[in-house]
C-alpha cells in the first residue's frame, strides 16, 4: 500500500508542501535547541535546578495549549477564505484575532500570576524546590500578552502560507534567549577558548536568570510579529473595529473550543501525568522532564508537516477542490512516514548521548535512555495521527480529535499511570508505557477516521 503511495507523489506539489514546513521545521527546531541549551544551563547547576524549571512545564503546555486551541479556529477560517479568493472577509477574521489576542492575554496573565505561588503545591513540587519554582513560575508569565500575540499572529501569517515570517521571529526570540541565559544565569567567570582567556560578567541569578531571559525573549518576539502583521499588505488588521463580530467569532469558536477543550483536557492530563511523576522523587521528575526536551526535537518533522497539511487542505476546501484534497492527503502520509522512522531510528540510537548532554547524573542518564528507546518506536504511529488531525483542523473538523484525544489522555495514560505507579509502585518506565499506548491507541483512531474519509468535507457534503 506504501508503495502505491510513493507513485502518486506530484513533484510540484512535494515543492509546495515543502515551501510551507521547511520554515516551520526550522523554527521549532530553534525551539527546540533553546529548550535543549536552557535545560543544559540549568541542569549544569545541578538535579534540583532541573527539577525546578520542569516541575512546572505542564502547566505551560496547559497555558500555551488553550491559546494555540484559538489560533487554530482562525486557520481553518482564514485558510478556507484564502482558497475561496475572499480576502476581505480574512482581513475581517485577523482584526478579531487582536481582539483574541488582548482578551486571552489580559486573562492568563492575571490568571497565571495570582496562582504561581500555589503551582508548585499542586504539581507536587519538593518542598525544597517549591519557593524557586513558584518564582521561575511567576515571571515566565509576567510577559503573557507578548505571548499570547506570538501565538496568534503567528498562526494567522501560518493561514495565509506565509510560514517563513514567524520562523525568522522564532530565531531573533531564540537567540535573544540563549545570550541572555549565557549572561544572567551564571556567575562572572573567566573561559579559556584555545589559549586565549578572557573575562564572560554574569549576574549569577540561576534558575531566576532562566526565567528572565525567556521572558524578554518572549516579550520582543510578540513585539516583532505585532508589528509585522500590521504592516502586511494583505492582513493588516488596520481600520478594523476590534469589537465582537459574530459572523466571524462564530465559525471560528465553532472551531476552536473543542480544539480547546482537547487541548485544555489533554494538557490537564498532562499536568496531572507530571504530577505524578514529581511524586516519584527527584530522579525521576529529572529524566522525565529532560528525556520530554530530548523527545520533543525528533516531533518537528511530524508538526512542521502538520501546518502545511492543515493550511494547504483548508486552501483547497475553500476553493471547493476534492480532488487536491485527495491528492494532498496522498502526498502527506507517505512523506510523513519516511521522516517519522528515520526520527525515530535516529532517536533510538542517540539516546543515552543526548542525556548525557543534559545530566552527570548515571541514574538520570540509565532511565531517561530507557524511556525515549521505548516511544522511538511509537513515532512513525504518532506521525500519521499529527498529520490527519492537521488535515481535519484544516477543514474545521476538530470535534473527532477532541473525543479521541481525551479518551486516550484520561482513558489510558491517567488512569493507567494511576494504577501503575500510585497503587503498585512502579517507577517511570510503567509511567512511559501508559503514555506510548495513548499513542498507539491515537493511531487507530485516525487511521479509522482517515479509511471513513471524516477528514474531507467535500467526500460526504452533497451538490459537491
Amino acid at each position: 500500500m506504501l508503495k502505491d503511495y510513493f507513485k502518486k507523489l506530484n513533484p510540484a506539489m512535494i515543492a509546495v508542501i515543502w515551501s510551507l514546513a521547511w520554515p516551520t521545521m526550522l523554527e521549532q527546531a530553534m525551539q527546540t535547541a533553546v529548550q535543549y541549551i536552557d535545560t543544559a544551563m540549568v541542569g549544569s547547576l545541578g538535579t534540583q535546578a532541573t527539577a525546578a524549571v520542569g516541575s512546572t512545564s505542564t502547566v505551560n503546555w496547559l497555558i500555551g495549549s488553550s491559546i494555540s486551541a484559538m489560533s487554530i479556529g482562525f486557520l481553518a477560517f482564514i485558510a478556507k477564505a484564502r482558497g475561496a479568493g475572499d480576502n476581505n472577509t480574512a482581513k475581517r477574521a485577523v482584526g478579531q484575532s487582536v481582539l483574541a489576542v488582548l482578551v486571552m492575554g489580559i486573562f492568563f496573565t492575571v490568571l497565571t500570576l495570582s496562582l504561581s505561588e500555589m503551582v508548585p503545591v499542586w504539581m507536587q513540587v519538593d518542598e525544597n524546590i517549591r519557593e524557586i519554582a513558584a518564582q521561575y513560575f511567576f515571571i515566565l508569565y509576567i510577559p503573557m500578552l507578548p505571548r499570547t500575540a506570538s501565538i496568534i499572529f503567528g498562526t494567522v501569517l501560518r493561514a495565509s502560507g506565509d510560514t517563513k515570517t514567524p520562523m525568522k521571529i522564532g530565531v531573533v526570540m531564540n537567540i535573544t534567549n540563549i545570550v541572555l541565559n549565557f549572561l544572567l544565569i551564571y556567575e562572572t567567570r573567566v573561559l579559556k577558548i584555545f589559549s586565549v582567556e578572557f573575562t564572560v560578567y554574569g549576574a549569577g541569578l540561576g534558575v531566576i536568570g532562566a526565567a528572565v531571559a525567556s521572558a524578554i525573549a518572549f516579550t520582543i518576539g510578540g513585539i516583532l510579529i505585532t508589528i509585522v502583521l500590521w504592516c502586511h499588505p494583505e492582513l493588516s488588521p488596520k481600520g478594523q473595529k476590534i469589537v465582537p463580530d459574530a459572523e466571524i467569532l462564530r465559525p471560528c469558536l465553532k472551531v476552536a473550543f473543542p480544539n480547546m477543550l482537547q487541548r485544555f483536557g489533554t494538557s490537564l492530563g498532562f499536568v496531572a501525568f507530571a504530577s505524578m511523576i514529581n511524586s516519584l522523587g527527584d530522579i525521576s521528575t529529572a529524566a522525565h522532564t529532560i528525556a520530554n526536551t530530548v523527545e520533543s526535537a525528533f516531533y518537528i518533522p511530524g508538526f512542521g508537516m502538520q501546518t502545511a497539511a492543515a493550511t494547504l487542505n483548508g486552501n483547497a476546501y475553500g476553493a471547493r477542490d476534492k480532488q487536491r484534497m485527495h491528492d494532498l492527503a496522498n502526498m502527506f502520509i507517505p512523506i510523513e512516514l519516511v521522516l517519522m522512522v528515520i526520527s525515530g531510528a535516529s532517536l533510538f540510537f542517540l539516546a543515552p548521548s543526548l542525556m548525557d548532554i543534559f545530566s552527570d547524573s548515571p541514574e538520570v542518564i540509565g532511565l531517561g535512555s530507557t524511556v525515549l528507546r521505548m516511544v522511538a518506536i511509537s513515532e512513525p504511529f504518532y506521525g500519521f495521527s499529527i498529520i490527519i488531525e492537521g488535515m481535519m483542523q484544516g477543514v474545521g473538523r476538530t470535534k473527532e480529535p477532541f473525543i479521541y484525544n481525551l479518551m486516550g489522555m484520561w482513558g489510558i495514560r491517567i488512569l493507567g499511570t494511576f494504577i501503575f505507579t500510585q497503587l503498585l509502585d512502579m517507577t517511570l518506565v510503567a509511567a512511559w508505557g501508559c503514555m506510548i499506548a495513548h499513542n498507539m491507541f491515537l493511531f487507530c483512531m485516525f487511521l479509522r477516521c482517515f479509511i471513513k474519509g471524516k477528514w474531507n468535507p467535500l467526500l460526504t457534503e452533497e451538490n459537491v
